[in-house]
């Protein structure tokens, strides 16, 4: 099993250019390394999934825009998280009843980017 994830998280997605950080919204009671863990429900934009640096997805209405005023020379534009649903994950234990979000979690942006896991936010293992 891999390690659970908690609130100050590193992530990244395929079309960033740099790390963004986890925040944890969906509960507050169960702590880890003294920070709130994580569950699959912490994937809104901004609120828990922040910023990647800039994007480089066409997808992206900016970033597609923005390189059409360029004329055609990829130019990327501020990331604005727009995941897709809800992290999938191996699965861990239950939190409140929501399965803990592990730090091989990938969420779909619906961009066209794949947002990971690069760094849990604490790295205590049991054994």
């Amino acid at each position: 099993m891999g390690l659970p994830v908690v609130s100050g998280a590193s992530v990244m997605c395929t079309m960033g250019m740099s790390p963004g950080q986890l925040m944890v919204t969906s509960q507050l009671t169960v702590l880890m390394d003294g920070k709130p863990a994580a569950t699959i429900q912490d994937a809104a934009p901004i609120t828990n999934v922040g910023p990647c640096g800039m994007c480089t997805s066409l997808m992206n209405p900016t970033v597609a825009s923005a390189t059409a005023a360029a004329l055609g020379v990829l130019t990327p534009m501020p990331c604005v998280p727009a995941p897709m649903g809800i992290w999938v994950c191996s699965p861990g234990p239950l939190i409140g009843g929501i399965p803990a979000l592990i730090n091989d979690g990938k969420l779909m942006c619906s961009y066209g980017g794949a947002i990971s896991i690069t760094m849990p936010g604490q790295g205590k293992i049991m054994t």
